[in-house]
């Protein structure tokens, strides 16, 4: 049994959540999101509780339970509450700038790397920190991590783009005799 797909989820005052033959849609007062459900899982919707039951007793209904309760749940809050996270970026020469709807990074290489940003994400630059924010979770984690890969930390000197939480182990280096 699916310890997250037996828990109940309130729905907030303003947010409307409907289920449709195969989507589910959750409309709040920050927008609006969608998304396309199997139809192994029954949802119910009662006194503002979601419910949901696999509608069989197998390995892959079961496993989707949880995963759809989880997505359902991230709709939910992200409707009241964008999502947000939080990036940093160190070295000589690396920044990054917003132009449109494209983020310009400079990041020690022989070019600049121009990142399109998302639909529905938003993209705050402040000298070397760079916040993503957006209703859906997904995207918010999938386009931070994109940014996090052009030039992860290196341990030695700490160079690169990482999480504002995130701590970077850091190694001594060769030593002079």
């Amino acid at each position: 049994m699916s310890r997250i797909g037996k828990q109940q989820i309130q729905i907030p005052a303003g947010v409307e959540v409907t289920f449709d033959a195969h989507a589910v849609r959750v409309k709040g007062p920050q927008g609006e999101l969608t998304r396309a459900l199997r139809d192994e899982i029954a949802f119910k919707t009662e006194n503002g509780i979601i419910t949901a039951e696999p509608r069989r007793n197998d390995k892959f209904s079961r496993s989707l339970w949880g995963t759809y309760m989880s997505h359902l749940s991230n709709m939910v809050a992200g409707v009241v509450t964008p999502f947000s996270k939080k990036l940093l970026v160190e070295g000589v020469g690396f920044k990054w700038e917003v132009k449109g709807t494209d983020l310009y990074l400079n990041l020690g290489f022989s070019h600049q790397i121009i990142k399109a940003i998302p639909k529905g994400v938003t993209v705050l630059v402040e000298k070397s920190a760079l916040t993503i924010t957006s209703i859906d979770k997904e995207a918010v984690g999938l386009f931070a991590n994109q940014i996090r890969s052009l030039k992860k930390p290196e341990p030695y000197k700490g160079k690169g783009i990482r999480y504002s939480d995130e701590v970077i182990r850091r190694k001594q280096g060769k030593k002079s005799a």
